[in-house]
């Protein structure tokens, strides 16, 4: 009411003197207030609220005279006639009967209000709402329109989960059999090895030539591992002859050869600084090796490295698995929506906007993964990938390398990982000396331990 009169002296006062520069300037700002909150029917829409809100037989009374329900219908009619740029509304339609509730979304409607509010009247909801967000055991969860699109997508997301559950559980299974099979087999046989040992130690002190018998028994347990299982016509990915590489005075490999076929899951194994990254960079074409040579058949390589190269800090998620726009992503073949893709790899749908730069260290490995397995290559390279990766995500990554058609070639230090992997090993020893074992890995570490036991017990002062 101010602002009309105002703007109705303002006209007045014009009419004598329209080159007052401030007067004119005042004359705007109150004529765009005005049109902002649709005033000039103020009256009428006061009007309106009060009938419909059915206020109007009381707009006499002191606001103190009136019962709870009636107050609360007074201050929604006042929030209506502010038109605030955000309305915050908690349950508004409670108090109201359906014809105040008709006529509140008519309003609401037409009015076109940024609107923030709490009900349970699921009709008022479906009617207003362009989104709705519901808050469950402790977590909000967004959903697109009202309660009839929030019913459907609610049930998909409900059918997600469950189908989420049942891999989950077909994971746990498969974990746990390979558990059962083969961690407890190979704590079996080291048990058994562990109680020959120390039976030796003591046969030893009367009998030495038992140590050497022994030694060459645990050698022939390991060459067992060693025989070539491969399927001679797989194509061949790469043939190493007689590889050497020698960075600056540091001898890292040394007359190393090998043929890595089409389906070959191999892990890299062995102590820092030995070279095994240096061996990755010499396949990829990125270093030059010393001496030697190495063929190449006609493939295509995906690679995934610790400094996550793949990825570009400025982009965000969209951004970087659809560059060419959409959202949409090829999965081998499998045309998949980004958010459909990424919640495989435990990304929840905001994070879709988030740039690249702003993700912890797990979270750039964990997508640089992801965009990994959208490459339809015919080799997967990785570099140490389960660096900065929680459980669950190193079980897809698992399951995503096991299911994976083509070679895979790893550098890890990750026992478990290996040994549910890998189906080759490549050891580095001392002297830039390569060795390759079908074993599994813990299974070569411990069969070394005991070597080591048997060497230490043999150039023991007792048996010289």
């Amino acid at each position: 009411y101010d602002a009309k009169n105002r703007y109705d002296e303002l006209s007045l006062q014009l009419a004598d003197n329209f080159d007052d520069k401030l007067l004119l300037k005042e004359h705007s700002d109150l004529s765009s207030y005005l049109d902002h909150h649709s005033a000039w029917s103020l009256d009428d829409k006061i009007e309106r609220i009060l009938v419909h809100f059915n206020l109007k037989h009381m707009e006499d009374k002191p606001i103190m005279m009136l019962s709870g329900g009636e107050q609360r219908r007074v201050a929604l009619a006042g929030l209506l006639l502010q038109k605030p740029d955000i309305l915050l509304l908690d349950e508004p339609t409670n108090h109201l009967d359906v014809y105040m509730v008709e006529f509140l979304e008519e309003l609401i409607l037409k009015e076109q209000y940024t609107l923030i509010f709490i009900s349970h009247d699921r009709y008022f909801i479906d009617q207003i709402a362009t989104k709705t967000i519901e808050v469950e055991d402790g977590a909000l969860r967004e959903y697109k329109g009202g309660y009839s699109d929030y019913l459907t997508q609610k049930a998909e997301y409900i059918r997600t989960l469950q189908k989420q559950h049942d891999n989950l559980l077909g994971m746990l299974k498969t974990e746990n059999e390979w558990f059962a099979r083969g961690v407890r087999a190979r704590l079996k046989r080291n048990e058994g090895r562990k109680e020959r040992l120390m039976q030796l130690r003591e046969a030893a002190k009367t009998n030495p030539a038992m140590i050497r018998k022994m030694s060459v028994e645990i050698q022939r347990e390991a060459k067992n591992f060693n025989r070539d299982k491969s399927v001679n016509k797989q194509k061949m990915l790469f043939e190493v002859n007689n590889l050497g590489v020698t960075l600056g005075d540091k001898l890292l490999i040394k007359g190393f050869t090998t043929r890595i076929l089409q389906k070959d899951v191999i892990a890299i194994v062995g102590p820092n600084g030995t070279g095994k990254s240096t061996l990755l960079k010499v396949l990829l074409g990125r270093i030059k090796p010393t001496e030697g040579t190495i063929k190449q058949g006609e493939f295509s390589i995906g690679y995934f490295d610790q400094h996550r190269e793949l990825l570009e800090d400025s982009k965000n998620l969209i951004e970087t698995f659809c560059p060419n726009g959409g959202d949409r992503v090829n999965v081998r073949g499998s045309n998949m929506h980004v958010y459909g893709y990424l919640k495989n790899f435990l990304f929840p749908r905001e994070y879709l906007e988030k740039k690249i730069g702003v993700l912890s260290g797990g979270e750039k490995n964990r997508i640089a993964l992801a965009l990994l397995f959208t490459k339809d290559v015919d080799i997967m390279i990785l570099d140490e990938p389960t660096n900065d990766l929680d459980i669950p995500t190193i079980n897809i990554l698992e399951e995503k390398l096991q299911h994976f058609p083509g070679a895979v070639i790893i550098v890890s230090h990750d026992r478990y990982f290996v040994d549910k992997i890998a189906k080759k090993l490549l050891i580095f020893k001392e002297k830039g000396h390569i060795e390759e074992s079908f074993q599994e890995y813990s299974e070569y570490l411990n069969i070394e331990k005991a070597l080591k036991s048997l060497d230490d017990l043999e150039n023991s002062p007792e048996q010289k």
